[in-house]
């Protein structure tokens, strides 16, 4: 049976490769996609979505949420256009605009009433409409089977400051209600986000069979961009299609349960900064909870699951 995922994501390259995957995995059916503003401005991101279950002809069977334009610090998100492109699609377009017709964001509640314990929530962009989600629904969040967030730095580098990843980043504030409220969380961070690499050898096989439809020019555009930040850059890490991936295989992932920490200052470098309590002789109050931290991928497992399935083929 197919593993139902509700997932909320910020519509960059990386989400649309997790999207792509769930599409093409005969064991993850999603159920909904709350888009939200992030990488791209939220109209963008709901155009997007469209545009790629129009093209895996998805239109009828998932619906899209509004979610968030602005961040639960009241700022004014900054875009990554030249990372992700104008709409999260790297060099491609969409031909139509968002229609202003998704779904009301509060009707999300409906779909986890449907589902219960059945369904996974999977949050791979920034998380301010997950966050809204436990401020209005707390129990009802709870109920779900388990809650998977792309997210953090954990004693490796940051991705927007040398200390924090751009989720957490954009909006801490969002982050600590997260790691606050949520029951059965795990989070997979850059540590080993950083690590799922897909290589232009890897790429263009994909592109060769054909099914994985897009796949090609959007990371070529999303390396071009790690490429020129770093010229030794040997591929794109998809952050987002790891965490998809991440509920359906638990064997690729090592981790590790300890409390965490989001620090709350408004700027500076440790905006965001995700902090696990290592000390073995620390205790806690009733409030503070331990969640579930991927520290160590195998990467030989995460080929073979994602060329298995971008392909058909046996890897």
């Amino acid at each position: 049976m197919a593993i139902k995922i509700l997932l909320f994501g910020d519509i960059g390259i990386d989400d649309i490769v997790a999207l792509i995957y769930g599409a093409l995995h005969d064991e993850i059916e999603i159920v909904g996609v709350v888009a939200d503003y992030g990488n791209i401005p939220r109209k963008n991101a709901m155009a997007s979505v469209q545009y790629l279950h129009d093209l895996f002809n998805q239109s009828d069977q998932i619906p899209i949420f509004e979610g968030a334009e602005l961040p639960m610090t009241g700022e004014n998100p900054t875009y990554y256009p030249e990372i992700h492109g104008e709409y999260g699609l790297g060099p491609i377009i969409p031909e139509q605009e968002y229609s202003g017709k998704g779904e009301n964001f509060m009707e999300i509640a409906k779909v986890i009433e449907a589902h219960g314990n059945d369904l996974i929530i999977v949050s791979i962009g920034r998380l301010t409409s997950l966050a809204t989600m436990f401020i209005h629904y707390k129990s009802l969040m709870n109920s779900v089977k388990a809650c998977y967030v792309m997210g953090g730095a954990f004693w490796v580098p940051g991705n927007v400051t040398p200390v924090s990843e751009a989720n957490f980043h954009a909006d801490p504030v969002a982050a600590k209600v997260v790691v606050t409220h949520a029951r059965n969380l795990t989070i997979i961070p850059l540590n080993v986000t950083e690590r799922a690499i897909v290589n232009q050898e890897m790429v263009d096989y994909i592109a060769g069979i054909g099914k994985a439809k897009i796949l090609k020019p959007v990371l070529d555009y999303y390396y071009a961009f790690y490429k020129k930040r770093n010229p030794a850059a040997p591929g794109s890490p998809v952050h987002d299609a790891l965490t998809i991936m991440a509920p359906l295989h638990p064997e690729m992932l090592t981790y590790q349960s300890l409390p965490v920490y989001i620090v709350q200052a408004k700027d500076g470098m440790e905006r965001g900064h995700s902090i696990a309590d290592i000390r073995p002789y620390a205790t806690f109050s009733d409030t503070e909870k331990k969640h579930r931290i991927a520290f160590d991928l195998d990467y030989r497992l995460f080929f073979s699951h994602f060329m298995s399935t971008m392909t058909g083929e046996r890897f």
